[in-house]
This record gives C-alpha cells, sequence and structure tokens, in this order.
C-alpha cells in the first residue's frame, strides 16, 4: 500500500513561503495568481496489508512528527498498489 500525504498550514497561518511565490510570479506577468499557500507532500510506501491499520499508522506518523498540529492540518489517502 501506499499513502499520499497532504500537510497544508492551518487558515489564518501567515505564509511566507506562498507570499514569496507569489511576488515571484508576478514579477514574471502571472498577475493572476493570488493568495499562494506552500505545503507539503509525502508518499509513504507501507507494510500494512489491512487499510484500517495502514490509516491508523499513517495518522500517528502525521500526529507525531510528519505535520506540526499546531500550525498544520494534514489529510491523507491509502491507495493499494
Amino acid at each position: 500500500m501506499k499513502a499520499k500525504i497532504y500537510i497544508t498550514l492551518k487558515e489564518g497561518i501567515h505564509d511566507p513561503q506562498g507570499r514569496a511565490v507569489q511576488q515571484s510570479l508576478q514579477t514574471l506577468g502571472f498577475t493572476t495568481a493570488q493568495d499562494i499557500r506552500v505545503g507539503k507532500f509525502l508518499e509513504v510506501e507501507l507494510l500494512d496489508t489491512e487499510k484500517e491499520s495502514a490509516e491508523a499508522n499513517i495518522k500517528s506518523m502525521c500526529e507525531k512528527l510528519l505535520a506540526n498540529t499546531v500550525i498544520e492540518d494534514f489529510r491523507y489517502e491509502i491507495v493499494e498498489t
């Protein structure tokens, strides 16, 4: 199985990296790009054979290490390979 994990800053948290990307795009002439937020994407290969076990493990990984749950939200999807 494979987990696809998406980590983003919570709403209301200042995103200086997103602001820098937005300013750079506007400098390049892409003036329609607004309110850019930068996040993280991770793919994790899992040895779990049951989806419920995989989901529990990924949720625990995100809460304990991969995401800073004070300022970040996460979501994931489990894909059978």
